[in-house]
């Protein structure tokens, strides 16, 4: 598959470059049924200014041996590689030419499940994270806003695309998955991502 060179979609301070197709429509609907089949979901607990919520989207946390990543106030245990993911995590990693050693999934059951601003920026990440996001199922609108200037860019997430966030791009830029009433389908999202040991 030829892929298009992407785009820096930020205007500054940062990267994330969009290719909309990295695994087309069969292979996506093959890995997405796979996915929700094979995945054991569970809802995270999440801390926020103290207390405690139940998150309505499902999550789970893969990684190379025992890595663990702390988020939100909640410390996640590594399961084992299925083949599924280690095929996907093969082709991101031929994409972006670099190596990941972990990948946390998330599960939205509709577009009324979402992810308020934030940063991906936890310490054991480094200095300058790479964060390879791959989206199957429902399209999905996401957004970057810039910490302190008023810039904020939107793209839409596709069925088999691929979001890559690098250098400062945690630093400066918050991002969010904005919940829609109009979005009835699910979305499975894998972000791989590597953690320092």
């Amino acid at each position: 598959m030829e892929l298009k060179v992407a785009e820096n979609l930020l205007l500054q301070d940062g990267e994330a470059y969009y290719i909309a197709e990295i695994f087309n429509e069969d292979a996506s609907a093959v890995f997405f049924k796979a996915l929700l089949e094979e995945i054991p979901w569970q809802q995270d607990e999440v801390k926020v200014f103290g207390k405690t919520y139940i998150t309505s989207r499902k999550t789970a946390w893969y990684a190379d041996g025992d890595l663990s990543y702390t988020y939100s106030g909640v410390k996640k245990q590594a399961l084992s590689w299925t083949p599924t993911l280690l095929t996907i995590k093969a082709q991101v990693e031929k994409v972006c030419g670099i190596k990941f050693n972990a990948c946390l999934l998330n599960l939205y059951h509709n577009g009324e499940e979402g992810m308020g601003w934030h940063s991906d920026d936890e310490p054991e990440l480094g200095q300058f994270p790479e964060i390879a996001s791959v989206s199957f199922g429902a399209q999905r609108r996401f957004d970057f806003k810039h910490q302190s200037l008023p810039d904020k860019i939107s793209v839409v997430l596709e069925n088999g695309s691929l979001l890559w966030m690098r250098g400062a791009c945690q630093r400066y830029w918050k991002h969010a998955l904005p919940k829609t009433k109009k979005v009835r389908d699910m979305r499975i999202n894998l972000t791989f991502r590597n953690i320092l040991e």
